[in-house]
């Protein structure tokens, strides 16, 4: 299906709103850096939130290892980047598993500030039964995380369109146009290529989305998931 972007939105929401679950409802939204994932998250969460909901928002970079474990293969390694980036005990334990089946609802949203390096400590926060956790990421649909998530959603976009957002949206972080580049080529979009290769996370997704021209997306999947 192609439209506009508010109606992906009002796609979306009717599959958020479908999944039936006696806990809060956690809503994976997964796809390679700069594809337009968080954007689309907080758009969602907007929309919820008018209509009522209790909205978590979380992202996968709050739950990275610390820099000496992530780049200990090299800042270029696509290996590292898939294998050592991100603390999944942490994850588990603050926030996927409290929101699941005979979870406490007590959760922490931060674990880690990628560009400090420190260690969070954020409130926790009480959520309520019908909540919904919307969390973006990159290799969402990998093995330990793929059963944790009640709806699952996967964004694609061209590498090379990625690789030009992020020309403009990682500038300040990474220092040049050259060191982002040399990320995205050597070590992001390689990572990405190992992951469709060993997971295939389209055949995880209850929803696909294009989202080569953000305005016009293009998706695939119905507005009531499979799972419950």
């Amino acid at each position: 299906m192609n439209g506009t972007r508010s109606k992906l939105l009002d796609h979306l929401t009717r599959a958020v709103e479908g999944v039936t679950a006696p806990h809060p409802v956690r809503v994976a939204i997964d796809g390679a850096p700069a594809v337009g994932k968080t954007t689309l998250a907080d758009e969602l969460a907007v929309i919820l939130r008018a209509r009522g909901r209790e909205v978590i928002r979380a992202c996968i970079d709050d739950f990275l290892r610390p820099r000496s474990e992530r780049y200990r293969n090299g800042k270029f390694s696509a290996e590292a980047n898939y294998h050592d980036g991100f603390d999944f005990d942490a994850l588990f334990g603050v926030l996927l598993d409290p929101l699941g089946p005979g979870g406490d609802r007590k959760v922490r949203t931060a674990v880690r500030d990628r560009l400090t390096d420190a260690e969070l400590t954020p409130p926790v926060i009480a959520a309520s039964a019908d909540a919904v956790l919307l969390f973006d990421g990159v290799f969402l649909m990998r093995p330990e995380l793929v059963d944790r998530w009640d709806l699952r959603v996967l964004v694609s976009a061209d590498f090379e369109e990625t690789l030009s957002r992020a020309r403009t949206r990682d500038l300040a972080a990474y220092g040049s146009v050259d060191e982002v580049e040399q990320r995205f080529r050597r070590r992001y979009g390689p990572s990405q290529e190992l992951y469709r290769a060993r997971v295939h996370p389209a055949g995880h997704a209850d929803i696909i989305i294009h989202n080569d021209d953000p305005q016009r997306p293009v998706w695939d999947g119905q507005d009531t998931p499979a799972r419950s």
